[in-house]
Order: structure tokens, then sequence, then C-alpha cells
């Protein structure tokens, strides 16, 4: 069996399409699809559905995925450990995370490190949903919430926080609260809400909760867009602080309420368990561990007690 041939097959499917997979390997779209088609024809199974639009998996060709693409990324481990014990650090390393999380915090942490290790390249990809990280071969995920994979290592750096904020002229217009119950007289760019409302329950300053149900003429699912609305003077909106960071700091946006708070989900790195960890994988890990937990001294994320290591229970 011709390994290129397995290689551009495990591409294909990793990007979704062959013009996505020609594309990353510098290579003709036809001369992929001729190598696909010929592993097909070693194994005598079809591995892929095609139509003119996508792609799709039969079950032999997801069996073989699976199997194949975990080996590839042993050969890859044990063949850059190798080069990593010559000298420099160099190769890939490839990190997923939330989109927001990783387009407000991620990218000057990432331009930071490459500036470090400018022969290490650094592949994100942002997304809304949970990636299998042995499967698609990511080295490194920024994961909030619960976590569920027994197979992966986890490292807790902090617990994301949300706060009230609304522009200067917003609050020229509309007096600022000056009490968690006057947020229901206010207009609010909401996030997920139902029928133009939006139940919250805050933590104040001495850690008591307290229930309020905000409405506003506005509702997005996507924080930017939030966030957008808000700096456009729409109304008060329930923001990550990592996210308004910038803009507060340089008075585009005013914490509105600030003892009051929502506590939100725990921030992790997470990573698989692996014989052969690349040097330039885990000095990239450890960088953004450092950098993510600074964040606590700057008050955009909540501190954790235990940054330790440990299995994803």
């Amino acid at each position: 069996m011709d390994l290129n041939r397995v290689a551009a097959f495990v591409r294909v499917v990793h990007d979704g399409s062959f013009t996505g997979a020609a594309r990353a390997m510098g290579l003709p779209k036809s001369s992929l699809s001729r190598s696909v088609s010929q592993l097909e024809q070693d194994l005598g199974v079809r591995l892929l559905h095609r139509t003119t639009r996508r792609i799709a998996l039969t079950d032999a060709g997801a069996a073989f995925y699976e199997r194949v693409s975990r080996a590839l990324g042993d050969i890859e481990q044990a063949t850059n450990a190798a080069s990593d014990m010559q000298g420099a650090l160099r190769g890939s390393v490839r990190v997923t995370a939330p989109v927001d999380f990783g387009a407000a915090v991620l990218a000057p942490i990432v331009a930071r490190f490459v500036r470090k290790h400018p022969t290490i390249h650094v592949d994100l990809a942002l997304a809304g949903r949970v990636v299998d990280l042995v499967a698609e071969g990511f080295d490194l995920a920024v994961r909030a919430g619960p976590l569920r994979d027994s197979s992966l290592v986890v490292r807790r750096v902090g617990t994301l926080e949300s706060a009230f904020y609304a522009t200067r002229r917003y609050l020229e217009r509309r007096p600022a609260p000056t009490r968690v119950d006057d947020l229901g007289a206010h207009e609010c760019v909401l996030f997920r809400a139902t029928n133009a409302r939006q139940d919250i329950t805050l933590e104040g300053p001495r850690g008591e909760s307290r229930a309020v149900t905000v409405t506003g003429p506005i509702a997005c699912d996507d924080l930017s867009f939030v966030k957008r609305a808000v700096l456009s003077h729409a109304g008060i909106g329930l923001l990550p602080r990592f996210l308004c960071g910038k803009e507060e700091a340089s008075g585009k946006l005013v914490s509105v309420l600030p003892e009051w708070k929502l506590v939100g989900a725990v921030l992790h790195l997470v990573y698989p368990t692996a014989r052969f960890v690349p040097q330039r994988v885990v000095a990239f890990r450890e960088y953004v561990l450092r950098e993510l937990t600074q964040l606590t001294a700057e008050h955009l994320l909540r501190a954790t007690s235990d940054p330790s290591p440990r299995a994803v229970e």
C-alpha cells in the first residue's frame, strides 16, 4: 500500500473536500482524486461517496480513516520528536479553540509565540463544535465547559466571567442602573434569548445571588455581534470580560454595575496522551498556559486553584 495515497485520503477527509485538500497539499485536484481512487482499488472497497457538492465517508471509509489517521499521526509525532533532538524547534502545531475566545485572546498570544519561535507554524482552527483531537490530528484544544473524553489530559486555566457593558452615549440617553433590578427597565442586547427576554442569575460582591430578567430589541447567538451592537450604542450587553478588556481600558465601553457578574464556564487546555510529544508542542502548550494564567491577573479570568495536569473526569 502506498502511504502517499493514504495520506491523501486522510487529508481529503480532514478538509472535507478534494479542493481544500489539494490546496493544502499543493497538488492538482485531479492528482488527489486519482490517488484516492487508486487507494480504493488497492483495498477493494469504496471509501468515499462523491457528489458534485460534497463527499461523505462510507462505513468502511470511516473505520479505515479512524485507524490510519492515528497511525499517520504517530509517524509524524515520532519523526518530529526525533527532529526536535537535533536543534531548533520547528514544524507545525495544530490547535483548536472556540471562535470568540480564539479571535480575541489567542490571536495575540500566537503572534507573540511565533515571533519567539519563527520556525514553528501554528495552525489554529476556530470552531463552535467539539473537535475530536485524536481522529482529526490536533495537538491541543482550548475548551470551555464540561469535559467528557477520558482519553485526554486537561489543564484547568480559570473561570470565564461576564459583566454588563454599555457605551457612554447610551448612558447619556438612559441613566446608568444603580441596582440589579434597574436592568429590567433598560434596552439590552441579548445573547441566545427566548422571546426577546433573557433570565440571568448574577453573583454579587459578597457571593450573593440575584436573578433578573432583561429585555431588548436585539438578540443574537454570536457574542461578537452582541459586542458590535453594544459599541453601536444599542443598549447594555452581558459580555465576557476577555472580549471587552481593550474597549473598557480605552473608554469605548463602560462597565455597568461592575460589582455584579455572571460566573460562566471553566476554561481548560486539553490535549491527547501520546508516547511521542514533539518539543515544539510542549513549548507552545506551556507558553499558552502561562499567557492565559496572566489573564487572571488582569481580571479577565477568575483564577483556578488547580492548574496541574489530570485526566478528564
